[in-house]
């Protein structure tokens, strides 16, 4: 029963895309119909396909352009994050030839870096920048890569220069740096039981896994719980600068997992369909 499941998930979802892709690229193109809040909409429809039960705790920034720092676990952070808030992302290149998944990030408005080649640096934060100051918010995953779920790799803090960007002046007229929000993501159980390091790999996204086979596995192995924290945004000039900020945020993302990881949170239920979030001026029409 759990493979007809799994099978019946991925036609859906195969159906549902060859519906939704010419769609958003018509719209994208034309700057028009939703083009940022149908990513959103799209990704809340599949995170209740997948059985993906989330608890938000926190609120994410969505009135101005925000930088949003995450640990990252799987492909589904993509999902998560995306279902739950009108964001876009910013990957490594390779990510844009990806079949199928490629097209999704473009579609999205996602901003590919090369993470590789140092040269390329300067430009990728400027292309952040920019999307900064046009008030998106963008999701950045510092560790640049995905690991075990178990843990929090150390924050790389190149990228995260794009935080130096002033986007204003404060009421005494000094300068306004865009907010850094730092996010926490916790894998927490599988079919409403813990689900352990042994089981967390099923789900973890890492390595030299295969992409298809590991979420055919996963949608066989069964629903699950995560909890997303949203914790208190943070600026460059307030933490002493990008590599302190870089460090803040680890810091705050590693102890945010560490407590959901725990059972520590005890917020509120999971909701597999988060609420809509309040549309920013900016960011009229939203996105993920």
């Amino acid at each position: 029963m759990r493979s007809l499941r799994a099978a019946y998930v991925l036609f859906v979802f195969l159906a549902s895309s060859a519906v939704v892709i010419p769609w958003q690229s018509f719209a994208l193109r034309v700057k028009r119909f939703g083009y940022k809040r149908m990513p959103y909409l799209y990704q809340r429809f599949l995170m209740k396909l997948f059985d993906v039960r989330v608890t938000v705790i926190g609120t994410p920034i969505q009135d101005r352009g925000v930088l949003m720092v995450a640990n990252h676990t799987s492909y589904m952070d993509i999902l998560i994050l995306g279902g739950i808030a009108s964001v876009s992302f910013v990957a490594k290149a390779e990510v844009a030839g990806w079949a199928l998944f490629g097209t999704f990030a473009r579609l999205q408005r996602t901003v590919f870096v090369e993470r590789e080649r140092r040269s390329r640096t300067a430009q990728s934060r400027d292309q952040i920048r920019e999307r900064l100051l046009e008030g998106d918010a963008l999701v950045l995953f510092p560790e640049g890569t995905s690991n075990d779920g178990n843990r929090v790799l150390p924050f790389k803090s190149a990228l995260m220069g794009a935080a130096e960007a002033v986007i204003g002046t404060d009421a005494q007229g000094g300068p306004l740096h865009v907010p850094v929000q730092p996010v926490s993501v916790a894998y927490g159980s599988v079919h409403g039981l813990p689900m352990g390091r042994e089981y967390r790999p099923f789900f973890a996204w890492y390595g030299d896994m295969d992409l298809i086979p590991h979420l055919w596995e996963q949608l066989v192995t069964g629903p699950i719980d995560v909890t997303v924290e949203f914790h208190p945004a943070m600026t460059v000039d307030t933490v002493g600068g990008r590599k302190a900020l870089a460090a803040r945020a680890e810091a705050v993302v590693r102890r945010g997992q560490a407590r959901a990881l725990s059972g520590r949170h005890g917020a509120k239920a999971p909701e597999s369909a988060p609420s809509a979030p309040a549309a920013a001026p900016a960011l009229s029409g939203a996105s993920a």
